[in-house]
């Protein structure tokens, strides 16, 4: 599922997003307990439980935890390349150049609960005449593991989550790939990939999780 984001100036203007999307999944899966307090000195507890199957209970009974459990395998650089293809030109610009920074994400299951997710960074830099000072293009990932979720918190985690976690360091990478271009380094902003996955569901008429991609 592709991520969007077009933005002018000199970064990215958005807030960071917050994390639980699992934590909140496997909270709803626990016995709920509630406290009635019925004098100064009494208090009643009722439990209530959530039915699970045979075969769940055996593995509880054995001591298996069934709760989600997400957690990040590897990431790695896929593509790097980085184009200055007027300099020494480019290096000597005056005034402030135009930045134009577009991300995707994309995600795809690879079996046995581990998902592959992309995160693909395009930025460009026009000066005033509106030459090309620089373009670098990333393509990075992460290969998470998630076991136990719910399929209803897949999605969300592999959007949001998964590239939240990517960022800092893709964006380490960009900032590096245009310092050693002779440039100033991009410091790209902190992304709100949770806003963005909010209006894309918008857009698609309320609908939540679609189909994840096969690797």
């Amino acid at each position: 599922m592709p991520v969007r984001i077009h933005a002018g100036g000199t970064g990215l203007n958005a807030c960071g997003v917050g994390r639980r999307l699992l934590a909140a999944a496997a909270i709803a899966e626990q016995p709920r307990f509630r406290s009635i307090r019925g004098g100064p000195h009494t208090q009643k507890r009722e439990t209530a439980m959530t039915e699970i199957s045979e075969e769940a209970a055996e593995a509880l009974a054995n001591g298996a935890d069934l709760a989600p459990q997400a957690g990040i395998l590897a990431q790695y650089v896929k593509d790097l390349s980085f184009e200055n293809p007027n300099a020494p030109a480019s290096l000597q610009m005056q005034g402030q150049p135009k930045i134009e920074i577009n991300v995707n994400v994309n995600a795809r299951a690879g079996g046995q609960d581990m998902y592959e997710v992309e995160l693909k960074i395009d930025a460009s830099a026009r000066g005033p005449d509106d030459k090309l000072a620089f373009q670098v293009e990333l393509l990075y990932a992460g290969l998470f593991r998630l076991a136990g979720a719910p399929a209803e918190a897949i999605e969300p985690f592999l959007i949001v989550e998964a590239p939240r976690i990517l960022f800092p360091f893709a964006r380490r990478v960009i900032a590096d790939a245009v310092r050693d271009g002779g440039f100033p380094p991009l410091m790209l902003e902190p992304i709100d990939f949770g806003g963005l996955y909010m209006q894309q569901i918008e857009a698609r008429g309320g609908v939540g999780a679609q189909p994840i991609g096969n690797a």
